[in-house]
């Protein structure tokens, strides 16, 4: 199975209207491949304008923020694509789409890195971070996981939380734990 590395991955429309979301992108060689799910922005996007930016960021919030419905995050220049970057990325990678594997669900755009830079330093792992980042996924299947599944693992992801957590994780912890209650009250 190949390896997936979790990014925010930014598109831009025909109008250069830029749009954000944490996707799993999934190793293939010297690039990676991007498999959004029909329909959503990103597709219609790289589409569109065929190219993206990986955005490897260590702050929660931003993983958090996007599955809850906060997407206004700040936004750079990239250095060789028309697509920006996130302003507080650790590193990025500025995309091309090579060729398109067309699906039904879940077409595959395979991506040549056209170029990369590091911007800050990795400061080390933080489980709270992990914690958040798992939770964001996992609330991005509440329409499709049984809910006592969904409760166990956010009981054990909270651990982490209350372990480790900073105020960064706290706050993105909590727009989660938002985003399930108002879940669960309307289903």
């Amino acid at each position: 199975m190949p390896m997936i590395r979790e990014a925010v991955v930014t598109t831009i429309d025909r109008s250069g209207l830029a749009h954000l979301a944490p996707l799993g992108l999934i190793e293939d060689g010297q690039g990676w491949v991007i498999a959004p799910f029909r329909p959503s922005t990103s597709l219609d996007n790289l589409v569109e304008t065929p190219f993206a930016v990986a955005n490897y960021t260590d702050d929660a919030r931003i993983f958090a923020g996007l599955v809850t419905g906060r997407r206004d995050w700040p936004l750079v220049p990239a250095a060789k694509v028309p697509v920006p970057r996130l302003a507080d990325a650790l590193a990025h990678a500025e995309l091309g789409i090579a060729r398109i594997e067309d699906d039904a669900a879940r077409p595959r755009f395979h991506c040549e890195i056209l170029h990369r830079e590091q911007h800050a330093p990795f400061a080390g792992f933080n489980r709270a971070k992990n914690a958040v980042l798992e939770c964001a996924i996992l609330l991005t299947r509440l329409h499709m996981l049984p809910r006592d599944k969904i409760e166990r693992e956010i009981a054990y992801l909270a651990t982490a939380i209350e372990k480790t957590a900073g105020p960064q994780e706290r706050e993105a912890w909590s727009w989660l734990m938002q985003k399930r209650e108002a879940f669960y009250a309307e289903n």
